[in-house]
Order: structure tokens, then C-alpha cells, then sequence
């Protein structure tokens, strides 16, 4: 699948926020590089951390719910 479409789908599962997307993405990269398995089958060899956590979210196979509730 091509990054646009991947960045498309993961933006609609974080309600359209480039803001909260950025934020997800900075902290899945975080635990990433921490050394944490990726949520998704893929060799983590041949992507980047960003493309890794924005693949994750597209999927939706992680829980941003804390994030993303409105105040």
C-alpha cells in the first residue's frame, strides 16, 4: 500500500486531527525505538519507526483512546 493511502486511512481513525495524529504516531515511535514489537506482521528491518507506527494506526492496532477524548 502506498504511504498516501496508509497516512489517509490513519488519519481517519484519529477523527481527521493531523495534530493528534502527529502525537500518536511521535509516541508509538517512542515505545518503537524502546524496543517494543511491532502490532502488525512486517519485516521492522525494511521500515522506518514512523512508517511502522503510522501502518499500526492505519490498521488500527493500537488504542490512542486516551489521546483522543475530547475535553
Amino acid at each position: 500500500m502506498r504511504l498516501e493511502k496508509i497516512t489517509a486511512e490513519a488519519l481517519k481513525n484519529m477523527d481527521n486531527d493531523r495534530y493528534l495524529l502527529s502525537i500518536a504516531v511521535a509516541k508509538r515511535v517512542e515505545q518503537l525505538s524502546a524496543g517494543a514489537e511491532p502490532a502488525i506482521e512486517i519485516e521492522k528491518n525494511r521500515y522506518k519507526f514512523p512508517d511502522i507506527a503510522l501502518m499500526e494506526i492505519a490498521q488500527n492496532r493500537l488504542d490512542f483512546s486516551d489521546i483522543t477524548k475530547k475535553k
